[in-house]
């Protein structure tokens, strides 16, 4: 089968490249799945970088979610049926032809769910949802994120929405905002706008923000803090600056705001575990009716992975890259 290797850590564009694997046969417990779509996340593109916080024994078979149907049962599976579209994350090796998959852990697709939309419904969205929640913001309450346009940013901002939760989503050019106001995200704010603190506040009525996302780091760490209300916290969820949070030592004493990390790996193995199946049951439910958008910009076949990657890393895209089977 085709697959997208990497020998060594290094720039994906760079060390991406195709090869042929033997088709692998299902174990126990196991499915394999015929891979339709998958897209590109940050955490492929750092794992591939040798930069994430697990690294695979090389050489490596890139992908962690995709989308694809059922094509084998190992032993011991009864369901999903052969032929069922399935989608699932904490996947490896998915930038293939064929992957193994274990089949508790996929997610069977309705009909009313498209390929774009299915191939990123668990990853991004379940970190987003789970991080909201463990925000513990509540419905009428305001919070604050930057990397808006990201898939996260995106999704958080659909999933409050949904929930009565209010979002100010802060985007670094001014077509971000128009951007995500196509996706019916409302309450963006672009820093490239003189004063766009200022719109902040006008925005949330001066009402007390409580908690604040930030999936990028450096300076932009410091100005989430800065808009938080007294009591407020910091919630770290990615690093896209590649730079250490700068923040006020003011904001933390004053505001008594706290500062956390998350990182949904640990979902999988902490006490929230019980509660992912009803997380991803809500998630199918608002991708089925609609209010879940999650757009795929381009699709490239398997042996463009490194183009592909190219393309995830410029700025001013307005949805994932993917690759196709």
């Amino acid at each position: 089968m085709r697959c997208v290797v990497y020998n060594a850590f290094g720039v994906p564009a760079e060390v991406l490249h195709l090869a042929e694997r033997p088709v692998t046969e299902p174990g126990p417990g196991e499915i394999r799945v015929r891979m339709v779509l998958s897209p590109i996340h940050n955490h492929d593109l750092w794992t591939i970088r040798g930069e994430y916080g697990v690294k695979p024994p090389l050489p490596a078979i890139g992908g962690t979610e995709a989308l694809g149907i059922v094509d084998k049962l190992g032993e011991g599976v009864a369901a999903p049926a052969l032929g069922q579209r399935v989608t699932g994350s904490s996947i490896v090796g998915a930038w293939a032809e064929y992957f193994l998959a274990r089949a508790a852990a996929v997610v069977p697709v309705p009909d009313a769910i498209g390929d774009e939309v299915a191939c990123q419904l668990v990853a991004m969205p379940l970190s987003a949802m789970m991080a909201l929640e463990e925000l513990g913001v509540q419905p009428g309450q305001w919070m604050i994120q930057n990397a808006a346009t990201g898939a996260v940013g995106k999704t958080l901002a659909m999933i409050a929405k949904a929930r009565g939760v209010h979002v100010v989503s802060i985007v670094r050019r001014n077509e971000g905002v128009a951007e995500l106001a196509t996706l019916a995200i409302d309450n963006a704010v672009s820093t490239a706008e003189a004063g766009w603190q200022t719109r902040v506040r006008a925005i949330t009525g001066d009402a007390p923000i409580v908690a604040a996302l930030d999936s990028v780091g450096g300076q932009e760490s410091g100005q989430l803090l800065h808009m938080l209300g007294e009591g407020g916290q910091l919630m770290t969820f990615g690093a896209m600056a590649n730079q250490p949070m700068i923040v006020s030592p003011g904001d933390l004493i004053f505001k008594q705001a706290t500062i956390r990390g998350f990182w949904a790996a640990k979902l999988g193995t902490g006490p929230r575990r019980a509660e992912i199946p009803r997380a991803i049951g809500d998630l199918v439910r608002l991708a089925a009716t609609g209010v879940l958008k999650l757009p795929v910009e381009k699709s490239f076949p398997l042996e463009e992975a490194a183009e592909a990657a190219r393309a995830s890393m410029q700025p001013g895209r307005t949805g994932k890259m993917a690759l196709r089977g």
